[in-house]
């Protein structure tokens, strides 16, 4: 009986699903990436926003189709959405055999083999559960890059984000697990570790006694000097100095800061239940530039949140125009029932959000080409991913994160993938980088 797994979302998922497909591995039921071939169907799904929770919808309605087509005799939905819908969904799409919520990844043995029921919703509370052992079976979906879970949950109340239900309170690894998953993955041959989290700089904060993320980084940092390491999901409340300082220090982990700031409008800060204001951000970033010279900055933005003005919205370009983030995501705010923003006065129409999310889109559009031609006739160590086509390979330096940002094209007649190579910048787009192979190392 062969598995197939469709993993939607965030890293944190892909982390859910390379853990439960190494569960299933290692119990005996091979892998496929064919639907086709697939005995049982896993969807692990990401509802945070509409376009997500449409997204997983689709898929679901898309894999069910090899129940007729292909040998599929069982489809089963995991993380996010059944956690958010719960039983309510379990009517909606009758073809799925078994639910399974961001509690009961650990079930999903029994769901895979067990008896066919109707339609079985498994809903336990995700803060209950125990946190990730210290080296968990877990297939991969990277040969040379993995990201690295080090904590679980939100404890923060941000009135529009549904995680703190979806995932429970912030429960934060012992730092003794996660060093040694670290020596474990690095053992075998990868490359960069990435650390992820929901809040990713508030890691510890709920251990006894407080434990603090720069430590975390020291001792994975100390492990090898050959393998990048990465942070993401800083906050901007959390993101303290020893941190910074840490990242300084090492020059193995990636002087990159990924630090979603929502907004620089200090009234729509406060309605968003982000504690803190445009002044802290201008002097966090002040810090970051003055103890990092080499920093490279990411955010994430929102407009389009209820009540937004056409004074906060300049606020926020007006902030993006002075910072000058190298990488700059925007969401238009997605609104839902369940979310405390819902009862906001001030919706702002659809046409209305998305005409301020494309004129900031081609604002940072502009700003990340000037951003990028200052890269051009500088060499860089490159993590060389994949061939493209013949004489060409892509592949990412320091301040590209996977899935997220651009990436660096490589002319070349031959070169090992899954290794660091130095290529000189020669050109650049908004988002990409080309260049040429130097050496080797």
């Amino acid at each position: 009986m062969k598995i197939h797994l469709v993993s939607l979302g965030c890293a944190k998922n892909l982390v859910d699903s390379e853990m439960m497909l190494g569960r299933l591995v290692q119990a005996g039921w091979p892998h496929t990436t064919d639907p086709r071939e697939a005995d049982t169907i896993i969807i692990n799904t990401c509802s945070f926003i509409e376009s997500a929770t449409n997204e997983s919808i689709d898929t679901i309605l898309e894999m069910a189709k090899f129940k007729n087509s292909g040998v599929c005799r069982r489809l089963i939905v995991a993380g996010c959405l059944p956690e958010r819908f719960r039983e309510e969904i379990v009517d909606s799409l009758p073809e799925v055999d078994f639910f399974l919520g961001t509690g009961a990844f650990h079930e999903i043995e029994k769901a895979v083999k067990g008896p066919a029921e109707p339609s079985v919703c498994h809903l336990p509370d995700p803060y209950s559960q125990d946190l990730q052992e210290q080296i968990a079976p877990r297939l991969l979906s990277s040969p040379h890059m993995a990201y690295l879970k080090i904590a679980e949950g939100c404890s923060r109340h941000c009135t529009y984000c549904i995680i703190p239900k979806l995932r429970g309170k912030q429960k934060s690894r012992p730092l003794e697990n996660i060093v040694a998953e670290a020596r474990f993955l690095i053992s075998n041959n990868i490359k960069e570790l990435i650390l992820v989290a929901q809040d990713t700089t508030a890691y510890g904060n709920d251990l006894d006694p407080p434990f603090s993320l720069d430590h975390v980084l020291k001792n994975i940092a100390d492990i090898s000097n050959d393998v990048w390491v990465r942070l993401l999901y800083a906050h901007p409340q959390s993101l303290g100095p020893d941190v910074i300082q840490t990242v300084a220090a090492y020059p193995n982990i990636c002087s990159y800061f990924d630090i979603p700031i929502q907004h620089a409008s200090n009234r729509l800060l406060k309605k968003m239940g982000r504690n803190y204001t445009s002044d802290h951000l201008f002097r966090l970033f002040d810090k970051i530039r003055s103890l990092v010279p080499h920093a490279v900055l990411r955010t994430t933005v929102m407009v389009g949140f209820p009540g937004e003005t056409d004074k906060d919205y300049k606020a926020l370009m007006n902030f993006v125009d002075e910072i000058r983030f190298d990488h700059l995501g925007v969401f238009v705010y997605s609104d839902s029932k369940d979310l405390p923003s819902h009862k906001l006065s001030g919706h702002i129409p659809k046409k209305v959000a998305k005409d301020r999310f494309d004129r900031l889109m081609l604002r940072q559009s502009k700003i990340s080409l000037e951003s990028n031609r200052k890269h051009i006739g500088k060499t860089y160590e490159v993590l060389v991913e994949t061939q493209a086509k013949n004489n060409l390979f892509t592949g990412r330096t320091f301040f590209q994160t996977p899935e997220v940002d651009g990436i660096t094209y490589i002319h070349s007649e031959k070169l090992p993938l899954s290794t660091f190579s130095s290529v000189r910048v020669t050109d650049v787009s908004e988002y990409d980088l080309m260049g040429e192979i130097l050496c080797k190392t």
